[in-house]
């Protein structure tokens, strides 16, 4: 496929006296370095990236030799030698390293010194929307990776800078809540200081549905970044009341599982593509969306992500298995062969003639599949059935506490008959091809998790006892 031709977005001069060509100030300079070595290497083979990453791995995997004696053992033990190249073969003895072994290592992950040009350390937290939260240590020089590979999610859907940029997400207490929300004056960090753009606006997502779409409608973005399941409820909610954004060009999504049934939902309502994001607030990016296709690419600059199945071989095309990720810029608190705890489908080489790996779909929390009484799991297919058919339905969530106790909890505008609350069971036998007993909640309220992100479907089992 022949390739795009890149969009022309004017840099921002750091000089008042130099219009253009721009002269960047020196961190604006050092963005733009990356991003111009990212549009190149975007259209290498997936050896080309290959060669780089372990090249790249060698320098994290010494450092680690050298400064964390949690690591040293387990590289000397797959053969890791300091100084000598790492050859696959070495990489693949690495035991992958899982979120328990992580949380309980904690500060033995924290490397004592850093590498110049590292820049200051600061502190990540995951939300824990499904238990305890991952802590991990970042960098000067991880923030700035993260801002390139915005800006190329940014130039990949060749948004114009000059639009409204909206987000409706998990902020601090007491920021940006309804009516007003907050303003911002350029689209944030990433693009501040390399290319002018319009303003922000942004809106808590602790805001109700029907709070989102009027502060929208008084708003009139250009661009829309929110999560799944609020994207789902405000079309579901636009729909019914027939409100459109005239203005709107584009719904960016982050941090949830996105389903089909949503992507499809918002080109019906609101005749709009989504352009969705895979990341873990510990490790950074994993994947964006391809500008054609609806897969992922792997950023692969950043981070060496591998698809393992149950025997810890790599997955190929059409397969599902764990993801396992390393940053490959993080010295701080190096994660390496990390199981983030989701599983993920290999896609096949894009169509888009971008050589950066596929991931075809991203299936979710291993952790929160739905559990069978002969021991198989599974992910629930849930769709919108619950809001198409039953329209009183506002919000639902489906909790298994044990093999035999499925409780769905809803809020409704009305309490549901007890034929609806028959179809909700049969709807639910149905998807999970299983009986499963089910019981019926009510709620005034489904409450999000703390870093805003919600769950139709969500595991309180307790996992099963490991033998001897």
């Amino acid at each position: 496929m022949k390739r795009p031709p890149p969009p022309y977005r004017p840099l921002q001069s750091g000089h008042a006296s130099v219009v253009w060509p721009a002269l960047p100030n020196p961190e604006t300079a050092r963005l733009a370095a990356l991003l111009m070595q990212l549009e190149e290497s975007q259209w290498w083979t997936a050896a080309q990236h290959r060669e780089r990453q372990l090249l790249q791995a060698g320098a994290l995997l010494h450092h680690a030799y050298r400064q964390l004696p949690f690591y040293r053992d387990r590289l000397a033990q797959a053969g890791f030698v300091p100084g000598k190249p790492v050859t696959p073969a070495v990489w693949a003895r690495i035991p992958v390293l899982t979120r328990a072994e992580l949380q309980a290592a904690g500060p033995a992950l924290h490397s004592p010194e850093l590498p110049a040009g590292h820049g200051g350390t600061y502190e990540i937290s995951s939300s824990g929307s499904t238990g305890r939260p991952v802590k991990a240590l970042g960098t000067a020089l991880v923030q700035l990776m993260w801002h390139a590979i915005t800006l190329r999610e940014h130039l990949w859907h060749r948004r114009d800078f000059s639009g409204l940029l909206a987000a409706v997400r998990s902020l601090p207490n007491g920021v940006a809540l309804y009516p007003d929300g907050a303003r911002g004056q350029d689209w944030g960090r990433s693009t501040k200081g390399i290319y002018r753009t319009g303003q922000s606006a942004l809106l808590s997502i602790v805001s109700r549905t029907e709070e989102q779409a009027e502060w929208l409608q008084r708003v009139q973005p250009d661009y829309l970044l929110t999560y799944p399941s609020a994207l789902r409820d405000l079309l579901l909610h636009c729909r019914d009341r027939g409100i459109g954004f005239p203005r709107l060009r584009e719904v960016r999504t982050l941090s949830e599982l996105l389903p089909p049934e949503t992507r499809a939902l918002c080109r019906e309502v609101w005749g709009l593509k989504i352009a969705d994001m895979y990341s873990t607030q510990e490790t950074g990016y994993i994947a964006l969306q391809c500008p054609v296709e609806e897969h992922y690419h792997i950023q692969a600059e950043m981070i060496l992500v591998e698809v393992l199945n149950d025997a810890g071989e790599a997955c190929r095309p059409g397969e599902v298995g764990q993801v396992v990720v390393t940053p490959l810029t993080n010295f701080a608190m190096p994660m390496i062969r990390y199981a983030v705890g989701d599983l993920a489908e290999v896609g096949a080489p894009c169509s888009c003639g971008r050589g950066l790996p596929v991931l075809k779909r991203i299936l979710g929390r291993a952790r929160d599949m739905l559990a069978y009484p002969d021991g198989r799991k599974a992910w629930p297919l849930l769709g919108d059935m619950f809001y198409t058919q039953i329209p009183e339905i506002r919000q639902f969530q489906i909790v298994q506490h044990a093999v035999d106790d499925i409780e769905v909890k809803v809020v409704a505008e009305r309490p549901l008959t007890a034929g609806e609350e028959d179809k909700l069971r049969e709807w639910l036998h149905y998807r999970s091809g299983h009986p499963f007993p089910v019981r019926i909640t009510y709620h005034r309220e489904i409450p999000r998790s703390a870093g805003g992100k919600f769950q139709d479907f969500r595991s309180a089992m307790e996992p099963a006892p490991r033998g001897d």
